[in-house]
């Protein structure tokens, strides 16, 4: 990571309450070609979240935790990027350390443009709480059409990350951070034939990933525009439709914990 900062922009995704086999099974079954024509091999890399709900998650992922790989053994996992900190297990001789607090301002203090298109009510900025992880960035957007229950939101903020990189210098180095809100609930509205009053599924949660997967080479097309680009796509959480009993998040069940991770390169344009 160490030549990737300062050399690359980067693009940060999280598909905000993506499950991993729900992930799993779309990119074997070929129901989300785009996502599965970058991901390593075509497949998700299975992974353990570092919290279970959206606040703590990214929280942890802006400190460098990022998902971590669900295998046992190996000890400490070796992270990407790290704040300084004595005593460090996961901090090995690739991963790019800075001595600010968090990744985001890590970046800035490397000459990025750090830019938020928020997703999920933590992004909102309609309250003090929800100003908490976009107040990290220099840059940051959100309406409400980017919100869980615009059934366009995913589009609408691609036309954002478009808009944000065609007004830079093309000299300015950019951390694009984006929360994807169509996987978070509702999502019923991405099923055909699904009615408001069923409510949420674990199918209407594959149909919204799959609307996703419709709109998303186009975000990757923005984050290269300029550059090659460094990009890591990840779930910040799983959540439970009925799995023993369970429903939603913010809770210790495996269809929580268990996420869909991976990092790749984009091509800049020619």
């Amino acid at each position: 990571m160490n030549h990737v900062v300062g050399s690359h922009d980067i693009l940060f995704v999280t598909l905000d309450t993506l499950r991993y086999d729900v992930a799993a099974e779309l990119a074997a079954a070929g129901r989300t070609p785009r996502l599965a024509r970058r991901l390593p091999g075509g497949r998700w890399e299975r992974r353990h979240a570092p919290g279970s709900f959206t606040y703590a998650s990214h929280q942890a992922m802006f400190a460098g935790f990022l998902p971590t790989p669900a295998g046992p053994g190996g000890g400490p996992h070796p992270r990407l990027f790290a704040a300084r900190f004595a005593g460090s297990e996961s901090t090995a001789p690739r991963t790019y350390v800075h001595d600010t607090p968090d990744l985001v301002s890590g970046l800035a203090a490397a000459g990025y443009r750090t830019v938020c298109v928020g997703g999920t009510g933590f992004f909102s900025k309609e309250g003090a709480l929800s100003s908490v992880l976009p107040g990290l960035f220099q840059e940051s957007h959100w309406r409400p059409e980017f919100g869980v229950a615009s059934p366009t939101s995913f589009e609408a903020q691609v036309a954002c990350a478009e808009e944000v990189v065609a007004g830079l210098p093309r000299a300015q180095r950019l951390f694009l951070f984006v929360n994807v809100a169509a996987l978070h609930q509702p999502n019923w509205f991405h099923l055909p034939g699904a009615t408001r009053a069923a409510g949420d599924s674990r199918a209407s949660h594959a149909a919204a990933l799959e609307y996703v997967d419709r709109h998303v080479d186009r975000l990757f097309a923005a984050a290269a525009a300029r550059r090659r680009c460094f990009a890591v796509v990840c779930s910040d959480h799983g959540t439970a439709y009925g799995d023993d009993g369970h429903h939603g998040h913010r809770l210790g069940h495996a269809s929580v914990w268990t996420v869909p991770y991976a990092h790749f390169f984009l091509e800049a344009a020619p």
